[in-house]
């Protein structure tokens, strides 16, 4: 069964803790404004559902239903999360199938040492302790099925988000269409509120004038 429409992206951000996954979505979503749908795995898993992450578990599927959902009403669909290929690679397999327009999908790698100090500047630190992160980390965890971008743990959040925007064209698309019951779409009532003003991200293919209320913010590299 199709899910989204044309104009609707999929962005999956995969890496382990500390890579900058929820940096970079947050960025992305900050920049468009409006009509992105940002579903971090940690949300879902650690304080909606409140489970352990194993095959089979309840958020792999609610995680796939909220990502389809929003895409058939008309968002752009951010995945944030460690996503291990063992457990999530069938689902998110499953989303690049089905999706009628664009996904990409990139993994954010960091060295063990890289997430330890980041992980120390983080709320979190109290709580998960070095051996948890230890225990949590898999190298070059990549997916089988389907094509990554790697990203190396030098890329600022600037580089990462404009390869990211240039990639998807992601600022250049207005917010909608909303596919109706019929299986019709319309873009009748969606409105599309101005993001915060930032550096001008043109085409990767030629330089393109994109819309003010497109701006991506500029700011240094952050854990997530």
């Amino acid at each position: 069964m199709s899910v989204g429409s044309e104009q609707t992206r999929l962005i999956v951000l995969r890496g382990n803790s500390g890579s900058g996954k929820s940096t970079v979505a947050k960025a992305l979503r900050d920049a468009y404004g409006r009509g992105v749908a940002w579903v971090s795995q940690d949300l879902v898993r650690r304080t909606i559902l409140r489970e352990n992450d194993r095959p089979g578990a309840a958020n792999i599927g609610l995680i796939d239903q909220v990502a389809r959902y929003s895409l058939d009403h008309g968002f752009h669909v951010i995945l944030d999360g460690i996503f291990y290929a063992g457990h999530y690679e069938r689902m998110l397999a499953g989303l690049a199938r089905d999706r009628m327009g664009l996904s990409r999908f990139y993994y954010l790698d960091v060295s063990m040492d890289e997430t330890l100090r980041r992980h120390t500047t983080r709320p979190e630190a109290a709580e998960l302790g070095a051996d948890k992160m230890r225990a949590w980390y898999r190298p070059r965890d990549l997916l089988d099925s389907i094509r990554e971008r790697v990203v190396e743990e030098t890329s600022s959040l600037h580089e990462t988000t404009t390869m990211i925007v240039n990639d998807t064209q992601l600022l250049t698309i207005p917010y909608g269409p909303v596919r109706q019951a019929d299986g019709r779409s319309s873009r009748a009532g969606r409105e599309h509120r101005p993001a915060a003003d930032g550096l001008l991200v043109t085409s990767c293919a030629r330089a393109a004038s994109v819309p003010a209320e497109h701006r991506l913010p500029s700011s240094a590299r952050a854990p997530d």
